[in-house]
């Protein structure tokens, strides 16, 4: 990307903000070292990740809306640095200090703590869970170095047994050497040696301080005097062995402690490259993190990157961080930003007052591409961009007394770098296009720069004040005018951007407003010319048409949506009003259909006391079950809105005609037309008479027919039921033999769609009638079952309801 670009936006001081959510000098490299690019995958890679951090923290906020555990906060606040200390841990022979052995082990804990946090979510955040699953194990290599460094850097005394005893053995020698330093001082405290009774060190070694004259007259080594020269320090010949001995026993815990660093250093150096990896996850992790609580600060929005072959520059209420910043400080809110641009219309043409928001509106559209293509979320409702290849910004003043060049002259020098640097991939942001020189002479350059970016299709977004270039954005294909908002009341702008139409300057109004004298402002106003004049009060109404019209057609959209919401509602209530009549009709039908059976049943179990009409009962009780069928079917096709079907044509009924009765699922064959609206068929095994108003339909041939079966296959036709038996008598029969039998039955009776049968097993021991139930309760074929009706035998048989097939 551009440099100077990067410059002129910002572009290092937005990074600066986002560093306040960095916690580790890793994540704090990755922030310093990124840069916007052109590389589509590696920016949506970045975006992808970081909205998965959004999320988790969003989670952490209202946890378990996804279900299941809910995430964690993580922090990564106090990861040391452990470049430096990793390179020197992967350098065979290397031993590292206390600290940095601590440093390492923080990150380890850190990695372990991170990785048992994300390893659960890996189907919810794929990406992070990727990131925390190049962490190794740590947990044995964390188990072998804890407790052995204390916090302050020192090697604790169970390192080791022999650390352990050295330290034993030192401070026994420490105590030997007080008892022998304080006889020495209680031996001379009355004459006159000593110039004061305590013991302190001097050159690793314990003294006493003595008179300068002592030193003739007590033996030992003197280790220096005080600054004064009025103090000598001075070790007693009977202690100098014993400082000795504890000499050499700190010689052996220097020993000892270096070798626990050696052993621990190639502990940790046994997985260095694991270590390596998992510091880089941390820091990813921490970068992803910190830009996921800066969008959460800033109200970010992941960007949405356009198709090269259809590009779309599109931001809904976007802000400037920078500026949200400063102003947030103020307890002040930022005047967001809406605008679209597509591959018809390339160039947006902002004018408008002077001070009205023009700058900040391109350096936030420069910045906000800039901050998309280095994977940071946008403050913003929406963005959706192209991947760009460059950004080429020409914004403010760039004269240099240095360079001997005017305000005009650094801004041809910088538009004649863009047009050269332009290409159909680049976004161009110009300031005050045409600036600094006669504003016909700079209007008719910007007309030339202008359409020149408009030619090989580069998004422009540009600013002026001149008549010319408002013109030119008011005639020319491709190009969309805008203006910032201008309160008339005030005479203060709005900083509002809207689109349509271009604005006035209200150079004379801002003057007046910042407290230019009004003799002045009178002056000016008097020395315009009239086409000025009406082209400012055209350009005043132009503008007021133009919020007329966005208001009405925002009221518009308004009473759009009211009815639209009012429609839902009507059609809601509609359907629930006719739900609930369903649902009632429904409760009566199945309230009168349990009624009728109950009073049927009752009736049928009366007629079946009397031997000679239990046929006529039976017979009864399969019309009461057909019944009840066909009534809940035709309620059921009544609630849903179905028409009755039509009647058959029976005209020309005839043998071997296969047709559809009114209570069998199975088509039934006819074999005689017989007389009195009679009809004999075949259905399955079983012949029977049927009404021929029981006639449902009347099947097509069957195209089965007539073929032959492959070669090896036989078929044997069953029974065949010439008569309609629904009742099964097995007292005398064994369990098994009456098992088979009894399924046999069940099996027939479905096959001759019969609905209701009766199976007698009388009471005995109650064996048959365990084995029935048993049998009924897990058959296919069997909807329900119970205890007979006392006029149909009572307990000693039981009553089975079948499926229709």
């Amino acid at each position: 990307m551009n440099a100077e670009s990067l410059a002129l936006l910002e572009y290092e001081t937005l990074k600066s903000l986002i560093r306040r959510w960095v916690a580790s000098d890793g994540g704090r490299n990755l922030l310093d070292e990124v840069q916007p690019s052109a590389n589509r995958a590696g920016a949506e890679a970045q975006l992808a990740e970081t909205a998965e951090a959004m999320a988790w923290i969003d989670e952490t906020v209202l946890p378990k809306t996804r279900g299941g555990e809910a995430p964690v906060r993580l922090s990564f606040d106090g990861l040391p640095e452990t470049g430096t200390t990793l390179a020197k841990l992967r350098i065979q022979g290397s031993v590292l200090e206390a600290l940095e052995l601590q440093a390492v082990i923080a990150v380890l804990e850190k990695a372990e703590q991170v990785r048992q946090a994300l390893k659960p979510h890996a189907q919810t955040f794929p990406l992070l869970a990727a990131r925390a699953a190049t962490i190794a194990d740590f947990r044995e290599a964390v188990k072998a170095v804890s407790g052995k460094i204390l916090p302050d850097g020192t090697i604790s005394d169970h390192a080791s047994p022999a650390l352990a005893k050295i330290r034993r053995e030192m401070e026994r020698q420490r105590r030997e050497i007080h008892s022998s330093l304080e006889r020495f001082l209680k031996l001379h405290r009355d004459d006159g040696m000593l110039q004061e009774e305590f013991v302190t060190i001097r050159n690793d070694r314990f003294v006493v301080p003595v008179l300068p004259g002592a030193k003739k007259r007590a033996a030992g080594v003197v280790h220096g005097s005080s600054g004064s020269g009025h103090t000598l320090f001075l070790e007693p010949l009977e202690t100098i062995e014993l400082n000795n001995d504890l000499v050499r026993l700190t010689d052996d815990e220097m020993r000892e402690v270096r070798r626990i660093l050696a052993e621990l250093t190639d502990r940790l150096r046994a997985q260095s490259r694991e270590i390596g990896a998992a510091a880089v996850a941390l820091a990813a992790l921490d970068f992803a993190f910190a830009k996921a609580r800066f969008a959460e600060a800033f109200d970010c929005v992941i960007p949405t990157f356009s198709p090269d072959e259809a590009p779309v520059l599109k931001l809904k209420r976007a802000r400037h961080p920078l500026l949200q910043d400063v102003l947030r400080r103020k307890r002040m809110q930022v005047v967001p930003v809406s605008f679209e641009l597509d591959s018809r219309n390339r160039s947006l043409l902002i004018s408008g007052p002077n001070t009205g928001g023009k700058t900040v509106t391109l350096k936030t559209a420069g910045l906000l591409v800039l901050m998309a293509q280095s994977g940071f979320p946008v403050p913003a409702d929406e963005a959706v961009l192209p991947v760009f290849d460059d950004v080429l910004a020409d914004i403010g003043d760039n004269q240099s007394i240095e360079q001997s060049l005017s305000s005009f002259s650094a801004h041809v020098t910088r538009v004649k770098e863009i047009v050269e640097a332009g290409a159909p991939g680049v976004l161009v942001l110009l300031d005050e296009l045409g600036r600094a020189t006669d504003p016909e002479e700079g209007g008719a350059l910007g007309v030339a720069v202008l359409d020149e970016f408009n030619r090989f299709g580069a998004f422009t977004l540009a600013s002026t004040h001149l008549l010319a270039l408002k013109v030119y954005g008011a005639t020319t294909a491709g190009v969309v005018n805008a203006s910032m908002g201008f309160n008339e009341e005030t005479l203060e702008p709005t900083y509002e951007l809207r689109t349509g139409a271009p604005g006035k300057s209200a150079g004379l109004d801002i003057a007046s407003r910042l407290g230019l004298p009004q003799r002045l402002i009178d002056r000016a106003r008097a020395a315009m010319s009239d086409t000025e004049r009406d082209i400012a009060h055209f350009l005043k109404e132009l503008e007021t048409k133009v919020a007329e019209a966005r208001e009405e057609a925002a009221a518009l959209r308004r009473r759009q949506l009211e009815l639209e919401a009012r429609e839902k509602q009507l059609v809601a209530e509609l359907e629930k009003r006719e739900s609930r009549r369903v649902r009632e009709i429904e409760d009566r039908a199945e309230k009168a259909m349990r009624t009728f059976e109950q009073e049927a049943r009752d009736a049928i179990g009366r007629a079946s006391a009397v031997p000679e009409t239990r046929r006529q009962a039976e017979r009864a009780q399969r019309d009461m079950a057909r019944a009840r069928r066909e009534m809940k079917e035709e309620f059921t096709a009544l609630a849903q809105g179905k028409a009755e079907p039509a009647k058959p044509s029976l005209e020309n009924l005839a043998p071997g005609m296969r047709v559809k009765l009114k209570d069998l699922s199975q088509p039934a064959k006819v074999l005689r037309v017989m007389g009195g609206g009679m009809v004999e068929v075949e259905v399955g095994f079983l012949k029977m008479q049927a009404p021929t108003g029981d006639i449902r339909e009347v099947l097509p041939e069957s195209s089965g027919q007539g073929k032959r079966l492959p070669q090896g296959v036989s078929f044997t036709a069953g029974p065949r039921y010439e008569t309609l038996a629904s009742e099964l008598n097995i007292i005398g029969k064994t369990s098994d033999e009456a098992e088979v039998e009894l399924e046999r039955f069940i099996d027939g009776c479905a096959l001759a769609d019969v609905t209701r049968v009766r199976i007698v097993h009388g009471h005995g021991m109650g064996i048959l009638k365990k084995m029935v139930q048993q049998l009924l309760s897990k058959h296919p074929h069997v909807d329900n079952f119970g205890p007979a009706t006392p006029a149909e035998g009572g307990t000693g048989a039981t009553i089975a309801e079948l499926k229709s097939l």
